[in-house]
């Protein structure tokens, strides 16, 4: 009984860590905008944080104020539009789910915002069953069964109850 509800509850963490996404809220307070300050980049906000495949990126931001468009490193790093991955995010919040593992780069085409620092890098990871998923606990041996309350007496006969005697039927006469 115990080894079941040890293994339901085994295959429900392992179900959990690997169905497991996050929801990322890029830029937290501060959402997706022009950096307020010197001391704040998308790039530091990224920084210590795990990206895997499925999970979601929230880009916080009032529609016709700023957007969100992904494109490749060379547009990234040079601010512009070209060779963009998909269709401008006009509305927003915008939620995007990461679909592939690499890094994914992100811009705001308003103006000069993207110069001005509001893009975003990210690394995905992987969620395949092969790779370790890194916010899932790394699997532990299972702890040994305790050892049986009463265990069995070498040279005794087992002690059974008494058998019940139930009363015969006798079969109805015949005509």
């Amino acid at each position: 009984m115990m080894k079941a509800v040890f293994g339901a509850m085994f295959a429900v963490m392992l179900l959990h860590c690997a169905a497991a996404q996050t929801v990322h809220m890029v830029g937290d307070g501060v959402g997706w905008e022009i950096p307020p300050n010197s001391s704040f980049s998308y790039s530091n906000w990224a920084s210590g944080k795990t990206f895997m495949v499925g999970d979601i990126l929230v880009f916080n931001f009032m529609t016709n104020q700023h957007d969100v468009l992904r494109v490749p490193q060379a547009s990234y790093d040079a601010c512009t539009q070209d060779n963009a991955i998909g269709s401008v995010i006009t509305t927003g919040p915008a939620n995007i789910t990461l679909d592939s593992a690499g890094t994914h780069y992100y811009i705001c085409t308003f103006g000069r915002h993207c110069e001005f620092g509001q893009k975003l890098a990210v690394t995905v990871v992987s969620s395949t069953p092969g790779g370790a998923n890194p916010r899932c606990p790394p699997l532990q041996p299972a702890p040994l069964s305790p050892p049986p309350l009463h265990p069995p007496r070498p040279n005794r006969m087992p002690v059974h109850p008494p058998l019940l005697r139930l009363p015969t039927m006798k079969a109805p006469p015949q005509v």
